[in-house]
């Protein structure tokens, strides 16, 4: 009973306490979800920002953190990063990093549309000129002017909503101008510079910022970093998209269909062709693609199988070589590096499917050229043994066959004669050797 009576008394005590506020509930640490955008911006990671950023709401994190470093990227994608960050119902912090990191292009509008927008020392912002202008765009002047006065207004839309230097992102993006962290601070395009995460999260602390649902107070003391990579699928997705493992693909597949035809039965050409060339379409999808430069490639492989069936003297394999250096060169229509072939990539390629080409198709010439050694055509020039005196008619042993054969002159028994042709009703003309 006294026992009983203690515990009670204990837990009417640490009540009574607790009520009083003399002892307080722990408060659970504040959660960042990190999540690294290294690539160019394509609608796969459009897609993995916005689904990040509705499951650290989904989650009640205290905010997102996106570690940036792009070389720019697709004007779409760009925008639908740019209004999911706007409108984020949590607070999304991008921070350019690590040190050598840039935000080129794209990677500017995603930076200022940030609630916080940062950069770790040795970075760089900038350059924002909208892609799909230039050479092969296809745009006249006028459609340039509207492309770049419609990106300038958007941008400074966005910097004005997250109150930031409208002047500097505009110059981003008509005169492609980039600057320094450092100069980004002192020019009010971003908020702080800091070494590394840990770093940002100690200078943001007690930072108000905007939600669509009110204002919020950032608290990152004691904070818990939740890291959350890219899933295996949108790395592959992500992969893909590369303009120049799209390209590879692209060459491999046709490559493979070539040797496939130009061997039929194979098979194994074929299927590695067929797969290379069906995510070679997928990814260029995602791209700004020239189709006529995916018309000059193609057509290039048909002069390329054409050379096979015509004898041409090299004229075909000329223009096919022509047909898939132009096409390549053509393949995408985008100024920015990101989006394009690097000649690093191209010219190796070219190089080595130009030679497959060339060797494939001199072992098809060779083998048609080849002595035929079955049917009529094998039988000329083979040699054989008379086994009668010939002179009309007669028998001749070649092969361990008998044939009745006929010559123009008589040909003693014994004697070793040679197959002029094959004529009509199994019969065979021959000389003496």
């Amino acid at each position: 009973m006294r026992k009983n009576a203690i515990a009670l008394l204990t837990i009417a005590l640490t009540l009574w306490i607790a009520s009083t506020g003399i002892i307080k509930a722990e408060e659970e640490s504040p959660v960042f979800n990190v999540i690294t955008i290294s690539s160019a911006i394509t609608p796969t990671v459009a897609q993995y920002v916005m689904e990040n950023i509705s499951d650290a709401a989904k989650n009640r994190a205290e905010g997102l953190i996106i570690l940036l470093d792009t070389p720019g990227g697709l004007d779409l994608a760009m925008r639908d990063i740019a209004k999911s960050l706007l409108n984020a119902p949590i607070p999304v912090i991008v921070f350019v990093y690590p040190s050598g990191a840039r935000a080129a292009s794209a990677g500017v509008i995603i930076t200022v549309a940030a609630h916080i927008a940062a950069m770790a020392p040795g970075t760089n912002i900038g350059a924002a000129h909208p892609v799909g202008m230039g050479i092969g765009s296809g745009m006249d002047k006028t459609m340039t002017q509207k492309v770049e006065n419609d990106a300038a207004a958007s941008a400074r839309s966005i910097a004005k909503q997250r109150h930031r230097n409208e002047e500097w992102v505009e110059r981003a993006v008509r005169r492609s101008e980039s600057i320094t962290a450092e100069e980004a601070l002192k020019h009010q395009v971003i908020d702080f510079t800091a070494v590394d995460v840990k770093d940002l999260l100690k200078k943001i602390n007690g930072r108000e910022i905007e939600l669509a649902s009110g204002n919020k107070i950032i608290r990152t003391v004691g904070a818990v970093i939740s890291d959350h990579p890219m899933p295996v699928r949108e790395k592959i997705l992500v992969v893909l998209s590369d303009p120049n493992i799209a390209y590879i693909l692209l060459l491999i597949g046709l490559a493979g269909l070539y040797f496939e035809l130009a061997h039929p039965g194979v098979i194994l050409p074929g299927v590695i062709g067929g797969i290379s060339l069906i995510l070679s379409f997928f990814a260029m999808q995602t791209l700004p693609v020239n189709y006529a430069g995916v018309a000059l490639i193609l057509f290039g492989v048909i002069l390329f199988i054409a050379e096979i069936k015509i004898m041409s003297h090299g004229l075909l394999t000329i223009g096919g070589i022509i047909s898939l250096v132009m096409g390549s060169l053509m393949l995408f229509k985008s100024p920015d590096p990101a989006l394009r072939v690097s000649f690093d990539i191209m010219i190796p390629s070219l190089a080595v499917i130009t030679l497959f080409f060339v060797v494939v198709m001199g072992l098809v010439i060779r083998a048609q050229l080849r002595k035929k050694h079955t049917g009529k055509e094998g039988m000329i020039g083979q040699e054989g043994k008379a086994m009668a005196d010939i002179y009309e008619e007669g028998k001749v042993l070649i092969r361990g066959e008998y044939w009745n054969a006929v010559s123009d002159s008589k040909i003693s028994s014994g004697r070793t004669v040679q197959v002029i042709r094959v004529e009509e009703g199994l019969k065979i003309r021959v000389k003496e050797i």
